[in-house]
């Protein structure tokens, strides 16, 4: 979160940890859900420990929270690799991208 903040400089009073949803009527929690003024959500983070090796089964667990979600922005991370992606709804399509955008880019 402090990189978030500090280095991407998204507000901290517009960033939620560890959040509740439902997925399939079970309970799930999304670790950071990022959010612009208007209160519409802008990035959805999933943190691993480093311990934890980013594979498919990491993505595929963002990619379920994000049916709730509908984020365009994703970043997963283990504290030492981080990926980002965008997601295009409409086209059906995600595209990788190098860093996470800085909040005052949006």
């Amino acid at each position: 979160m402090q990189y978030l903040i500090r280095q991407k400089h998204y507000p901290k009073t517009l960033i939620k940890l560890e959040g509740g949803h439902r997925l399939n009527g079970m309970a799930k929690r999304s670790d950071i859900v990022a959010f612009d003024p208007a209160g519409e959500k802008i990035l959805l983070v999933e943190c691993k420990a480093p311990s934890v090796r980013i594979d498919q089964k990491v993505f595929d667990q963002i990619a379920r929270y994000n049916i709730v979600h509908r984020i365009a922005l994703l970043a997963v991370t283990n504290g030492l690799q981080h990926y980002y992606c965008t997601i295009d709804f409409e086209k059906h399509q995600y595209q990788f991208i190098e860093q996470l955008p800085d909040y005052r880019d949006r």
